[in-house]
């Protein structure tokens, strides 16, 4: 499973044409069948392909992303020409972030490893699975079900 997530993400050099392409195949699907799932139009998907397209409105790089089960960080990191690490993960702090709320953009900055209010580490993964966390809106891995913030213990 890990060898399947790491082929996701983008090669050095890799234009976002190829890009999609290669993860498109890798999954068996059509270019309709990517549109079907996407909610883009098919035409769009070619001409991503074609290389006629290098940027990605929001809602294409949201459907795409849906669609070849990969995080908007990649598409986003492969249409500027930058490495995945540089774009920018998706990071909280354990203790300080309450479920439903957004992240503080303090932790997404790119150089942030620790929360900056009370030093904990930052956390960008599921701990279970190890899966990149691509959503906040959730509380729980997409893939395992891990909550996110471990439940607060009473102790009685």
């Amino acid at each position: 499973m890990k060898a399947l997530k790491s082929s996701t993400v983008p090669k050095p050099g890799e234009s976002l044409a190829d890009y999609v392409h290669r993860l498109r195949s890798a999954l068996g699907m059509s270019q309709q069948a990517v549109a079907d799932k996407s909610g883009i139009h098919a035409q769009s998907i070619g001409k991503i392909e074609r290389g006629h397209t290098t940027v990605l409105k929001a809602k294409t790089k949201r459907g795409l992303a849906y669609a070849l089960d990969v995080p908007e960080a990649h598409l986003e990191a492969v249409a500027k020409g930058i490495a995945v690490e540089e774009a920018g993960a998706l990071k909280f702090c354990p203790q300080c972030w309450q479920p439903g709320n957004a992240p503080d953009p303090m932790w997404l900055h790119v150089h942030a490893h620790y929360c900056f209010r009370c030093g904990s580490g930052l956390r960008h993964q599921c701990v279970q699975c190890d899966a990149p966390i691509t959503s906040l809106k959730h509380r729980f891995c997409p893939y395992c079900g891990t909550a996110y913030k471990a439940p607060e213990s009473s102790d009685s």
